[in-house]
């Protein structure tokens, strides 16, 4: 958003931040975490962000709220008004914010760092050297703490992003695609041609692949998703700017297009490839996601029942009213925590329809009053309703919180299980967490993977391939 408090807190210029004080070393001025690091534009001091100890916005309050409103994240170089409580877009007439970021992205350049490390290990004695060899090893064995920068209000695409890098079997079928270059030059050509539509000549599925082939390499602590981002806003219009947006919403508009460009692209000409593709209209994401609804009407003068099936990628359930209305909450009904089958049962649970939702009766041939309600017919990666086993078992993979108040606003992270470890994942800051921190969130959005999961045989993934 436009930050009206920005001309006024923007005050410490580029080469007042030090060259010795580079991001990644930057420590919070109160605990002297490195996690984090956020410096306020007024004064330039350094403090912890709101998900690990919240010095910042402390800091904030304690003094002027106004002057010292406005920080920038010293890892990801975006802006953050406490103010507002949001991300800021604009900049001050002079482009400060602009040259504060290209002052820092200079101090971390590989040079700069170089030059850095060359000073502290003739400053370091042998005890830290064996503390920066540990810690070496610990990321050689942790490889997966790549984090996402924010681009400018853009967790929730962050959030989206590490979540499904973290269901298995979705992330490795892309990873293994082949490189599909040549596919955008010919789409690119086309698009000169033709003149088709903006969108038509970018492969959302091509910029995906490389994104997560990154965030599993682990060999940087935050990646930048730039080029899928600038896609993104080609194909979604709606995406585009850097205001704050939904994480659900964009979940589905991701996955809806994922879908249809694997359509398209699959089967490929080569009938050896490993990678050959849909027979009917099924793909790796209609293959892990997809289920079926019933909807059934039932007409309440002539018992008459209407049926219809419709395919679903996610459900939106709502929590029952009794753990959420401001009577029940004073009430001895609000005890108790409220489960995930207790919001499937109140989903599936019949409604009597509104007067302005009257059902046109096929047998009355005319509207009635009538009931509904929804069956889930076929579990995503399920064969059919009435197949209930063991395998009937999910597991939660990872969750996406949203902070603040509504949808279109406020803050997303993320969690995600990964070799039964559980990860914190806030834009470019990964951490490790236990379990029972990831139960006490309030999710958003959770995703849950079938224990005994297999991908249909025409969906084509080449077991034998190396994630």
């Amino acid at each position: 958003m436009e930050c009206p408090h920005l001309e006024e807190s923007a005050k410490i210029t580029a080469p007042s931040v030090k060259s010795e004080n580079l991001p990644q070393q930057f420590t919070c001025s109160v605990c002297k975490t490195e996690k984090s690091p956020w410096i306020c534009l007024c004064c330039g001091v350094v403090n912890c962000g709101r998900y690990v100890n919240g010095h910042a916005r402390k800091h904030q309050e304690e003094d002027n709220a106004r002057a010292h409103s406005v920080c920038m994240d010293c890892d990801s170089y975006s802006a953050f008004c406490y103010v507002c409580d949001e991300f800021v877009v604009n900049d001050t007439k002079g482009g400060h914010l602009e040259k504060l970021r290209k002052h820092l992205q200079s101090l971390n350049s590989p040079q700069s760092r170089l030059r850095d490390k060359s000073k502290r290990i003739s400053q370091t004695d042998s005890v830290e050297n064996n503390k920066r060899k540990k810690m070496k090893l610990d990321k050689d064995a942790n490889p997966r703490s790549s984090g996402l920068r924010n681009l400018g209000n853009t967790c929730f695409m962050n959030a989206v992003l590490q979540s499904l890098s973290n269901i298995e079997e979705f992330c490795g079928y892309i990873k293994r695609l082949p490189s599909l270059e040549d596919q955008v030059y010919k789409m690119r050509k086309c698009h000169y041609a033709k003149r088709t539509k903006n969108g038509e000549d970018v492969l959302l599925v091509e910029e995906l692949r490389k994104t997560l082939i990154a965030l599993w390499q682990g060999t940087k602590t935050a990646i930048s998703p730039d080029s899928l981002f600038s896609v993104i806003w080609q194909v979604v219009p709606r995406f585009r700017g850097y205001q704050q947006q939904d994480a659900h919403e964009f979940m589905r508009y991701l996955l809806d297009r994922l879908h249809t460009e694997l359509l398209t692209l699959l089967p490929y000409p080569n009938d050896n490839s490993p990678f050959i593709g849909p027979k009917g209209k099924s793909t790796i994401v209609t293959a892990i996601f997809g289920g079926l609804l019933q909807n059934e009407v039932n007409c309440l003068i002539c018992n008459m029942e209407s049926k219809k099936h419709d395919p679903f990628l996610d459900l939106s359930i709502d929590i029952p009213i009794q753990y959420c209305s401001k009577t029940a909450l004073k009430s001895k009904e609000s005890e108790g925590r409220c489960k995930l089958t207790d919001c499937l049962t109140s989903f599936t649970d019949i409604e009597e329809l509104e007067e302005s939702e009257l059902y046109m009766c096929s047998n009355c041939k005319k509207k009635q009053h009538s009931t509904k309600k929804f069956w889930i017919r076929r579990l995503p990666n399920h064969e059919t309703r009435g197949s209930f086993s063991g395998s009937n078992l999910y597991d939660l993979a990872a969750v996406i919180v949203h902070h603040g108040s509504g949808a279109g606003s406020g803050h997303y992270t993320s969690y995600a299980i990964h070799k039964g470890v559980w990860y914190h994942f806030n834009d470019s800051n990964v951490t490790v967490c236990n379990e029972e921190t990831v139960s006490r969130c309030k999710a958003y959005i959770l995703f849950y993977v079938r224990r005994e999961f297999k991908l249909p045989e025409n969906i084509g993934v080449n077991n034998k391939l190396d994630d």
